[in-house]
């Protein structure tokens, strides 16, 4: 239903961009007698609200009038209520997040479109990172980290993605209760880390050389996890790692899309700048537009 319809219309996307408390979807205005505009939430994390991406349109949720869901819109012509909230995880799409009410709150039976960026922050991916820089500096050449994650004999970033699942395909059920007629579309996480970490370890990616491949294969495990909870829970999932792939957080400014833990365009730390963005958002388009 959505898919035909979003690249049908030509006139501007309208967006709500800042509600940080969730205003309910039913009050938001309608368009009358004009042929039907998409209605389309966006749910999310910060890769999906793009902090620090010009221009910052909600200083709660550090949300980017340049995000994916943003560009997605405007594309399309689909009419947007943006929620994405930088910090979110599963717990808050159902619950309020502080001051922040429930993400799933802006939805309602007239929904055609949802997409949903989510998991990385339930399975502590930032703080992984952090913990992986502190440890560089005992072993740059070597993978303490990888070493330390894995000590017990088990990995606990696997253990975290497994818990995880359950909780995303919550999500998605309660997605689907809500707005029953949505197409729902989970957007994967983009290419963060190189093959190898081969000259790529310095002050600005302190990470040891051995460590790249172990995050790189531990993304990936969250994105197939994304692609499975996705297709078992009657969503589509969007790919939007294979897209990025040469322009992580390695790469040079210009060909860089995931900024490093010093980043020099705006844009968070070991976050989408807003090239990553833009190219988040073509993958998201590009599906969209094979459902025509």
């Amino acid at each position: 239903m959505a898919g035909a319809a979003l690249f049908a219309g030509t006139a501007p996307a309208h967006a709500h961009q800042g509600r940080p408390t969730g205003t309910p979807a039913h009050s938001r205005p309608h368009t009358g007698a004009h042929a039907h505009r998409v209605d389309y939430v966006a749910l999310g994390d910060s890769y999906a609200s793009a902090p620090g991406v010009p221009d910052q349109v909600d200083a709660t949720c550090l949300r980017s009038s340049a995000n994916y869901p943003s560009l997605v819109a405007r594309a399309t012509g689909a009419h947007l209520t943006d929620v994405t909230c930088s910090g979110a995880t599963t717990a808050d799409m159902a619950g309020p997040q502080g001051t922040v009410a429930p993400q799933l709150d802006a939805l309602d039976r007239g929904t055609d479109l949802v997409t949903l960026t989510i998991g990385g922050n339930d399975i502590g991916f930032t703080t992984v990172l952090g913990t992986c820089a502190k440890l560089s500096a005992s072993d740059p050449a070597g993978a303490p980290c990888a070493d330390y994650l894995t000590s017990t004999g088990t990995d606990q970033v696997t253990e975290a993605i497994d818990a995880s699942a359950p909780k995303v395909a919550d999500v998605l059920r309660r997605v689907h209760r809500r707005a029953p007629h949505a197409d729902v579309v989970v957007v994967g996480y983009p290419d963060l880390f190189p093959e190898d970490g081969v000259a790529c370890t310095s002050a600005t990616v302190p990470l040891g050389a051995g460590d790249f491949p172990y995050l790189r294969d531990k993304e990936k495990e969250l994105n197939a996890m994304l692609a499975r909870e996705a297709r078992r829970g009657g969503a589509r999932y969007v790919n939007t790692y294979a897209p990025t792939v040469g322009h992580d957080l390695c790469r040079p400014a210009g060909a860089r899309w995931i900024e490093t833990f010093a980043p020099q365009p705006p844009a968070a730390p070991l976050h989408p700048n807003a090239a990553g963005e833009s190219a988040m958002a073509g993958a998201v388009a590009h599906s969209l537009r094979g459902r025509r």
